[in-house]
């Protein structure tokens, strides 16, 4: 599940088996990503937190379906296959259209930076996303720009950004620890936008 010793529900103390319990779906069963914080579970109640502020958190704008769109562009820029198929999981449940949530992932996939089925808004923040992702210190104000020209508010490009660097934290957590998918149920998130306390996965 991954390259350093995480603990079992069954022999997790009473802090951890706690958070084990908030971010747990049927059976007890926990994403390896929370599992690789379980020496430090402090850590691991601080990302759950930010992946929920940023992912599933009902003042967001933007629709969760695109926030997952960014999460799986910047996994795919950064290798991390592990984020990639669980939130092209996020992705198409949310969009409620498979050929097209399929369509986004083989253009990405094949190197596209824009793609005909999103709109103008939704291209300029996936220029800004790779920018951000793949040359941090060389992003310039002319991508903020171009995202308001494209229609969204400043507090939509903050979503982008914030969606942007979770991701790379995020796959840093994955990669960095060897985060296998081997047990994890990825049909399943913490979805409930109107708790950020809720981080049962469902």
């Amino acid at each position: 599940m991954s390259w350093i010793k995480t603990i079992a529900y069954e022999d997790a103390d009473e802090r951890l088996r706690l958070l084990y319990d908030r971010v747990s779906g049927p059976d007890r069963n926990v994403d390896n990503i929370m599992m690789s914080h379980a020496l430090r579970p402090h850590s691991m109640e601080g990302h759950m937190g930010l992946y929920k502020a940023v992912l599933h958190n009902a003042a967001n704008s933007l629709p969760k379906w695109f926030l997952e769109t960014i999460g799986v562009w910047v996994s795919l820029r950064n290798h991390c296959q592990y984020c990639v198929e669980h939130h092209f999981v996020g992705l198409k449940r949310g969009l409620r259209d498979d050929a097209k949530a399929d369509a986004i992932r083989a253009g990405f996939e094949g190197g596209a930076v824009t793609l005909p089925n999103l709109s103008e808004a939704q291209n300029a923040a996936m220029i800004y996303a790779a920018a951000l992702t793949d040359d941090p210190a060389h992003v310039d104000e002319g991508l903020i720009h171009a995202m308001r020209r494209a229609g969204l508010s400043d507090g939509e490009i903050l979503e982008v950004n914030q969606v942007t660097a979770y991701f790379a934290y995020a796959n840093r957590t994955v990669l960095g620890l060897g985060c296998s998918l081997i047990g994890d149920d990825i049909v399943l998130s913490p979805n409930n936008s109107d708790d950020p306390n809720d981080w049962a996965h469902r």
